[in-house]
């Protein structure tokens, strides 16, 4: 179980100047609840976050090539993310 704030990520959360992965997981096309984990480039478990009820989450992360995994009922699904220092890496994931 994650011991992260449920709900996702929440716009007063933003820090400017922060590395920052954030997206949706979706399901048959519609936003899903599950789990988001971050792993770095060697597949290492990093962090995880619960989406929020629209099926957001979002990471504050060093740079570089990350692995975002989805965890939700009945599927997972990988996406790679190059991120930049500062930057904003949008990421959107259909399981």
């Amino acid at each position: 179980m994650c011991g992260a704030k449920a709900g996702g990520p929440d716009a007063s959360t933003i820090k400017p100047g922060e590395t920052t992965i954030q997206g949706h997981v979706t399901k048959d096309g519609e936003p899903v609840v599950g789990y988001v984990r971050l792993l770095d480039s060697t597949g290492e478990f990093t962090a995880e976050v619960p989406t929020s009820a629209t099926g957001q989450f979002r990471f504050y992360a060093a740079e570089g090539t990350w692995t975002v995994r989805a965890l939700v009922p009945g599927g997972t699904a990988d996406r790679t993310v190059v991120a930049q220092t500062g930057g904003l890496a949008e990421v959107a994931i259909a399981v």
